[in-house]
């Protein structure tokens, strides 16, 4: 192991307090002009996306984005593996979390991106990709049928489960996945603006604004303080 670096859960959004927390991801890199490589499988590697959040980050400081293309039928995977490898940094863009996990999993890269944060590379995600960077989350085989809900593995590089921008649905979604968990475990909710920056041993720090905590308390699920930025 290789000193693994704090990962940052964005929720995403237009928000002005993006740049600060995007500058907070660029302090940890700790490096100028930074490579960083840009995942767009939860999007099918959308080019708005891409060239999107690109602009945002590129806002915040230098650096060189490079698109570790996965999802596209272009895909190169032996390249999209080199510029992961290569960079100094990786940031998992949103779109579908359940789509952009297949994706991983079928590419049979997942035990990469685990390996290069173990090595000490800094990860950031925004929405989805936020969700991604977590330890599971949660789908239904038929939307229309609320029993057919059960949890899926993600990367589980930040030990939590989170969910993002979803504060206008109170959480629900959140609130769902906590039910398949044992008891007293803790759900995050990271409001648009707002980044969860959760620390190897599982230390979490609020960023950008408030986070909503929820725990699981017998069958039911609780409404905890919000966390605060320090």
């Amino acid at each position: 192991m290789n000193n693994p670096k704090p990962v940052y859960l964005l929720a995403g959004g237009r928000c002005s307090s993006n740049k600060n927390i995007f500058k907070a991801v660029f302090k940890e890199i700790s490096k100028p002009n930074p490579l960083i490589a840009y995942v767009g499988a939860a999007n099918n590697d959308d080019k708005r996306f891409y060239r999107f959040m690109g602009d945002e980050i590129t806002k915040a400081g230098n650096c060189t984005l490079n698109h570790a293309l996965i999802a596209s039928p272009k895909a190169d995977l032996d390249k999209a593996q080199d510029i992961l490898q290569r960079a100094d940094a990786v940031f998992i863009s949103g779109g579908d979390v359940d789509a952009g996990m297949q994706v991983l999993e079928s590419g049979n890269i997942l035990g990469l991106f685990r390996a290069l944060y173990q090595e000490g590379k800094v990860f950031f995600g925004t929405s989805a990709g936020s969700i991604m960077l977590a330890k599971e989350w949660v789908r239904w085989n038929d939307p229309d049928d609320a029993s057919t809900a059960e949890l899926f593995p993600c990367l589980n590089i930040a030990p939590v489960i989170c969910d993002t921008h979803a504060e206008e649905d109170d959480w629900e979604e959140l609130k769902t996945a906590l039910q398949f968990k044992e008891k007293n475990s803790i759900g995050y909710g990271i409001p648009s603006g707002a980044c969860l920056k959760v620390y190897p041993d599982g230390h979490i720090v609020a960023l950008g604004g408030a986070v909503a905590q929820y725990v699981k308390r017998g069958q039911k699920i609780i409404k905890l303080d919000d966390l605060l930025p320090s």
